[in-house]
Order: structure tokens, then C-alpha cells, then sequence
């Protein structure tokens, strides 16, 4: 009996040290970005801009005519939450990440530059493509001419980064970004298209996989953040008049931290 015990035990020993320990790649950071000021937009007339019957097809458009693009520059919810933030752990260098980063996608669709809100790597591609023509209009049956123009935004000042033209629906352009002087710390990267001015995005420079862009209710979540303390921006390209608003956030191994982020 005592020789049955002892196998048991045995048995019993290795099967504990066979399962498998429990393993973290971090934490994460769960959040909202709040705005304490009011939505806000700015008015274009259709009719001032090349292609007036075809970029009307945009729905962001006024409700009783239609003749005026609306650029919804800051959108807040009713509790607050600020559409098109943008929020990044920024004491984190990931080499990794930023040497294999594919690079940043933007289309043109009905007159409208897709995402508004995003990020960058810094000399990693930025590519837009074109996906508008119109068949009611001889001179873009083949495509509407978008020129997207890119901006390197530091404080008050701006460089332009590329300024290549799109003629076709399909053509494409695919350039580095190229933050020079530390630029990317402090700046953001701005795209407008120099045919239709309500054609407007905003990319945050980034150096890991730990951000977000948040969800229209300005929820965000970022996951496998290293645990410890970081240091954690919110941003929108509007909203504070552009201003990185910084937070500090202690994240546990395998735990979720919450910040509320308000821009004020």
C-alpha cells in the first residue's frame, strides 16, 4: 500500500511541474480622451473648388443645399469623448517595430482624405492612393486630379515633405516621412490636397507599437504595454490648438491601467 502512495505522489509531483506557468507580455492602458470645449468645423463652397458636381457626393456636406463641405475639425460626444484623438506611449523605442512598419495607408474617396487621424514612422512610407473619377464628367472620366501635399508641422512653422499629383483613379504615390531634427518629438505630419482644400489628415509620429487611435466615443484601449511607468501622450491635431497633452501611467504585468485623458 505504502509502495501505491509514493507512485501516486510521484505521478501527482510531475504533473505539477509539467503545467505550464502563467505569462505576461505586459499590461495595457484603457481609456477615453475627453474634450472640454465644443464641437467645432469649418465651411468650404463647393463651387470654389475644381470637380463642384462630383465631390458634393461626400456626405459630409450641409444638410439643406448641399453646397457646402463640411471639415468637421473637432468632433466631441455628449459626455465628452473626442473623436480623432490620437494616443501614444512615447518613452518606449521600439527598433523592431519602427524598422518593419509597413507604412501609412491614405486614400482619396469622394474628395476626402481617409484616415483624418493616424500616425507615422519617422523615414517610413507614407502611400496614398487615388479612388476617385466621375463618368458624368468628360475631363475625369479617368480620374479626378488630386494632389496630395504633405507637411512636416513643428510649432508654428511647416516644411513640406511631397507635393506629387494623382490625375488617375488607381495612380498612387508611396514617399518616406522624413522628420529632420528631432521634428518628431514635437511634431505631427499634415496632408492636404492642393486642389481641394477641404482634403485634410493628420498623422502623429510614433516609435512603438503602443498606441491608438481612438473609437468615435474617443475610447481607446493599448495592449502588451511593458510593465512599469510610462509616459503616455493624447493628441488631436485640433483640439488645444494641436498641443500633446502628457500623462503618467503605471501599468502592472498582466493588469489593465485606466486613464482619462482630457484635453483641455
Amino acid at each position: 500500500m505504502k509502495s501505491a502512495l509514493s507512485i501516486i505522489f510521484g505521478v501527482a509531483a510531475v504533473a505539477f511541474v509539467a503545467a505550464p506557468l502563467t505569462s505576461f507580455a505586459g499590461g495595457t492602458i484603457s481609456g477615453k480622451v475627453t474634450f472640454a470645449g465644443k464641437s467645432e468645423q469649418k465651411e468650404f463652397l463647393f463651387s470654389k473648388f475644381p470637380n463642384p458636381k462630383f465631390c458634393p457626393q461626400n456626405p459630409n456636406k450641409s444638410l439643406m443645399d448641399g453646397d457646402k463641405r463640411l471639415l468637421k475639425t473637432i468632433e466631441v460626444g455628449k459626455d465628452g469623448g473626442l473623436k480623432h484623438a490620437v494616443v501614444a506611449v512615447i518613452d518606449v523605442e521600439d527598433k523592431a517595430f519602427m524598422d518593419g512598419y509597413a507604412g501609412t495607408e491614405v486614400i482619396a474617396e469622394f474628395c476626402e482624405f481617409l484616415p483624418f487621424a493616424g500616425v507615422v514612422v519617422n523615414n517610413k512610407s507614407f502611400k496614398v492612393e487615388n479612388h476617385d473619377a466621375d463618368p458624368d464628367d468628360p475631363k475625369s472620366l479617368q480620374g479626378v486630379l488630386h494632389n496630395p501635399h504633405s507637411f512636416v508641422v513643428k510649432g508654428t512653422s511647416s516644411a513640406t515633405g511631397f507635393n506629387i499629383a494623382l490625375a488617375k483613379k488607381g495612380d498612387k504615390l508611396d514617399k518616406p516621412v522624413v522628420f529632420r531634427g528631432g521634428a518628431e518629438k514635437d511634431g505631427f505630419y499634415r496632408l492636404q490636397c492642393d486642389q481641394h482644400e477641404f482634403m485634410q489628415g493628420y498623422f502623429l509620429p510614433v516609435s512603438s507599437p503602443h498606441f491608438a487611435v481612438v473609437k468615435d466615443d474617443g475610447s481607446f484601449e493599448i495592449k502588451d504595454v511593458p510593465a512599469g511607468k510610462h509616459k503616455v501622450v493624447a493628441w488631436h491635431p485640433f483640439a488645444a490648438k494641436g498641443k500633446k497633452v502628457e500623462f503618467e501611467v503605471d501599468v502592472a504585468d498582466g493588469g489593465t491601467a485606466n486613464l482619462k485623458a482630457e484635453i483641455k
